[in-house]
């Protein structure tokens, strides 16, 4: 009874661990080849290169609440997911090509956006792929989606870092950007999908008891 037997529905889960896969395996390239990139375009920046880091993943831990917390307070499933997703490749493309222009605080700044983004979409990613597959245990999907995140991961890390060795940061980081531009089209059409309605079957039953549960006793 568990079993996605529609044959929709299972593109749409396959979609679905393809776009998160997309988003988080180049979280994971950027985040191994930041190094890298920092001291190609500011050549003794070490230190900076590090607090940048840190500064991802302050952004991201932040970017992960709010966008939890914006979720369950508004209930807005495709809406965020949709838009997380469209900011991530807009943080993305904007780091990109202010990289070079010479301003240590740009970067910090666009890096700090991009953070936020990215990571914020985990929580998003994984409520997705439980929703898609919902009857079937929250385990299995979130397994599912966090091997697509690490294969991506690796295959990212290492294509980016070959291309930056021979073409420069800026290719490839337009070589990720590439891949979070398929992501986001997989996304909307997985959240236009006829099959995906406003609230999923998961959402639906935690309103209904929800709704249920503020209904005042009647008394005879």
């Amino acid at each position: 009874a568990g079993k996605i037997e529609h044959p929709r529905k299972k593109t749409d889960t396959d979609f679905c661990l393809l776009s998160a896969g997309l988003n988080v395996g180049c979280f994971y390239a950027i985040s191994t080849l930041l190094n890298q990139m920092i001291i190609e375009q500011y050549p003794g920046e070490e230190v900076n290169a590090g607090r940048i880091g840190l500064t991802i993943v302050v952004a991201g831990m932040a970017g992960s609440i709010i966008c939890g917390i914006w979720l369950d307070k508004t209930k807005t499933y495709k809406q965020t997911t949709l838009a997380v997703y469209l900011l991530s490749l807009i943080g993305m493309l904007v780091y990109t090509f202010t990289l070079n222009l010479g301003h240590l605080w740009v970067v910090f700044v666009t890096a700090g956006v991009l953070g936020f983004f990215m990571t914020g979409y985990l929580p998003l990613g994984f409520e997705f792929a439980v929703e898609l597959t919902y009857p079937e245990s929250e385990g299995t999907s979130s397994g599912l989606l966090n091997c697509s995140a690490q294969i991506f991961g690796i295959i990212f890390t290492i294509s980016q870092g070959k291309i930056i060795d021979r073409w420069g940061t800026l290719a490839g980081n337009i070589f990720l950007s590439i891949f979070l531009l398929i992501g986001t089209v997989l996304t909307g059409k997985i959240l236009t999908s006829p099959l995906f309605p406003q609230h999923t079957p998961l959402l639906s039953q935690c309103l209904q008891q929800h709704e249920h549960t503020e209904q005042p006793s009647v008394k005879p």
